[in-house]
């Protein structure tokens, strides 16, 4: 989410970020969910061939790709390696569904941590299409730990 609020560059009326629901499609992530929807989402299999999934998400993105038209871009910030998220949003979006290039081979923590790297370094990563893309490769190096400043009680002290 904090990259997607760095980076996303949606037109008036749309929210610049989705988060696919088991069972009600594309949500804002703001949306409050109450417990009945938490259950009917439990109660879900994020699946393809699941009408009771793919029926909301077709919905959502097909009303998306409409306001959208020929002028935007929709970027999968979450796994490209699986068909459950893949094959719904190609079907409708097509060539305008991009990745970052740097998720090839790596899992969620990796991909993760590239996100917020790259929020942290002010640099939006480049993306491609994800249409005829190879989406498994040979997993890359791991990322290089985070220097992390230890800040100390006294250091919160004399901030103050």
């Amino acid at each position: 989410m904090t990259y997607a609020g760095a980076f996303s560059r949606p037109p008036q009326g749309v929210s610049g970020s989705f988060v696919i629901t088991t069972s009600a499609g594309l949500l804002a992530p703001e949306t409050v969910v109450s417990v009945e929807r938490l259950r009917e989402f439990a109660a879900t299999d994020i699946d393809p061939a699941d009408k009771r999934y793919r029926g909301p998400l077709d919905r959502d993105c097909r009303l998306l790709a409409e306001f959208l038209k020929d002028a935007g871009q929709v970027i999968l910030l979450g796994s490209i390696a699986t068909p459950k998220y893949v094959e719904p949003l190609l079907d409708i979006f097509r060539e305008r569904l991009l990745f970052p290039a740097e998720f090839v081979g790596r899992g969620d923590m990796s991909r993760g941590g590239i996100l917020l790297r790259a929020v942290a370094a002010g640099k939006e990563l480049a993306y491609i299409p994800l249409l005829n893309a190879v989406r498994r490769g040979t997993r890359p190096a791991k990322l290089a730990p985070l220097k992390v400043r230890r800040v100390s009680l006294e250091d919160v002290e004399r901030a103050r």
